[in-house]
């Protein structure tokens, strides 16, 4: 899997405003951050967008190039922006460790999971 930019933002007076970005290198530090104990716990409150940017993969998928090719999906205020299957794997996990109840509270609230 390829790196993961993580950039928080916030609106005001209909203006958006880049807040911080974190840089990642691959998916399992992202659901590091992502757990209870992680870094996503002290997100400022005023944060009103998420944005999850996967790198393009190093050597493009050859064999199916529908793989490869970038999307969006929102989860509440979290966006997950880049290849298909990127997005997809990443989705799959939020899911599984959701049920095993391995995500934050915030990360599940910032995802319209808690309520």
């Amino acid at each position: 899997m390829t790196p993961i930019t993580i950039e928080f933002s916030l609106t005001a007076d209909d203006r958006q405003f880049k807040e911080d970005t974190v840089a990642l290198r691959n998916p399992q530090e992202l659901f590091e951050y992502v757990s209870p104990g992680g870094g996503c716990e002290s997100m400022p409150d005023d944060v009103d967008e998420i944005q999850l940017v996967f790198l393009s993969p190093e050597h493009p998928n050859q064999q199916n190039p529908v793989a490869d090719i970038r999307g969006t999906l929102q989860l509440g205020i979290v966006f997950l922006t880049g290849p298909l299957a990127e997005i997809l794997q990443t989705a799959e996990e939020i899911i599984d460790k959701a049920g095993r109840g391995e995500l934050s509270s915030s990360f599940l609230t910032v995802i319209g999971a808690n309520g």
